[in-house]
């Protein structure tokens, strides 16, 4: 697999820093899982955060500090003690899923529109991030659309192509309030994607608007 798109450096420091949401974070970290490249870059930021945290001045303990940090950590493990956490259910798509996927729960597939259906993924803890998979037959014209925040797209399997270029497996696809794109799938094989979206999307047509209804994206 030869990946051609790549994480930004902005995308990549804040997954380093942990400041990314829930549903970033997971298309990111499946992005990883193939992409060597952005592995190196994630590690040279994660030891440039180590060097500057190591010349920061060490801040003083506030008093009873350790005392309230230790009855914290009582509280936690009696809590987890008392509390069994329930596996999500996982549908079987058919597919190889990315190992980042592994701990979330994970819808059937679903009829969306002709020629395109999707799944639900709940990322645990974070019910309210909004990540799906796509699935659309070849040649397909997704619905033109802006972004008002983020969206990350990671192509599993398959070709998509938009006024920007195109992207294949492995490739990650980042759209902020500047694109305005209209996805097509390669004509010769279906494509599927993950795609975690922050903030409203702008869907320019009638068939986009009705489809955000049912996946809230």
């Amino acid at each position: 697999m030869t990946i051609a798109r790549h994480a930004s450096d902005e995308i990549l420091l804040r997954h380093a820093a942990g400041a990314s949401g829930a549903g970033p974070s997971l298309v990111v970290a499946a992005h990883l899982e193939s992409c060597p490249v952005c592995r190196a870059r994630l590690t040279d930021f994660e030891r440039l955060g180590g060097a500057v945290l190591s010349d920061l001045a060490p801040a003083p303990m506030g008093p009873n500090a350790l005392e309230r940090t230790l009855e914290r950590l009582d509280a936690d493990e009696s809590f987890s003690s008392e509390v069994r956490p329930t596996r999500p259910k996982r549908a079987d798509l058919g597919i190889a899923l990315p190992d980042s996927l592994r701990d979330c729960g994970v819808g059937p597939w679903r009829w969306l529109a002709p020629g395109l259906r999707w799944s639900w993924i709940t990322v645990p803890e974070s019910p309210d991030a909004r990540v799906m998979l796509l699935r659309g037959r070849a040649g397909l014209r997704l619905p033109a659309h802006g972004h008002a925040g983020t969206e990350l797209t990671l192509i599993l399997t398959g070709w998509l192509s938009d006024e920007r270029g195109l992207y294949g497996p492995g490739d990650l696809d980042e759209a902020d309030a500047e694109i305005d794109h209209q996805p097509v799938v390669g004509s010769d094989m279906e494509c599927i994607c993950l795609a975690a979206v922050e903030g409203e999307t702008r869907l320019h047509s009638r068939l986009g608007r009705w489809m955000r209804q049912l996946t809230g994206f």
